[in-house]
C-alpha cells in the first residue's frame, strides 16, 4: 500500500492538530486534573511540549521529504509517549480520572492510542523516505 504525498502532508497536519488538542483537554493549561494523575509527564510544561511537538509536525508537513531523520525522531517520540501511556493505563484508573474531570478522563483514555497510530504513520513515512535515493 502506498500513501500519496498529499495524504502524508495531511497526516503531518493531523498529527500536529491532535497534539494541539491538548489545549482543549487542558483548558489552555488550567485543568489541574491532568497534571495531578501524571505529574512527571503531563505537567503543564509537559503539555506545552506536546503542543510544541505538534507545531514541529505541522512545520514540516509540506517539506517532510527533506527531513527524513527528523521524521525518524517523530516516530521515536511517539513510540516513547505510547510506551509511557501503556505503563500508565495498566497501573492507573481512567475511570477515577474521568470521575474527577471528564476532559482529563477522555485525554488519558485516548492520548496513547493517538501516539501509537502516529508512531506507525511516522515510521511508515520514514521507511518510505529511507528507501528513496535522494538525500
Amino acid at each position: 500500500m502506498t500513501i500519496s504525498k498529499k495524504l502524508i502532508t495531511k497526516g503531518f497536519i493531523m498529527a500536529g492538530l491532535m497534539n494541539a488538542s491538548v489545549l482543549l483537554f487542558s483548558r489552555f493549561f488550567t485543568n489541574t486534573t491532568i497534571p495531578k494523575y501524571d505529574p512527571e509527564v503531563m505537567s503543564n510544561f509537559g503539555l506545552l511540549m506536546i503542543l510544541i511537538w505538534g507545531l514541529a509536525y505541522i512545520s514540516v508537513a509540506k517539506t517532510y521529504e527533506h527531513v527524513k531523520w527528523l521524521v525518524a525522531v517523530f516516530a521515536l517520540e511517539k513510540l516513547i509517549y505510547g510506551y509511557i501511556w501503556l505503563q500508565w493505563i495498566t497501573t492507573s484508573s481512567v475511570a477515577e480520572v474521568y470521575q474527577e474531570d471528564a476532559m482529563a478522563g477522555i485525554f488519558y483514555a485516548i492520548y496513547g492510542v493517538n501516539d501509537w497510530l502516529f508512531c506507525m504513520f511516522f515510521t511508515y513515512v520514514c521507511i518510505r523516505l529511507l528507501k528513496t535515493k535522494n538525500d
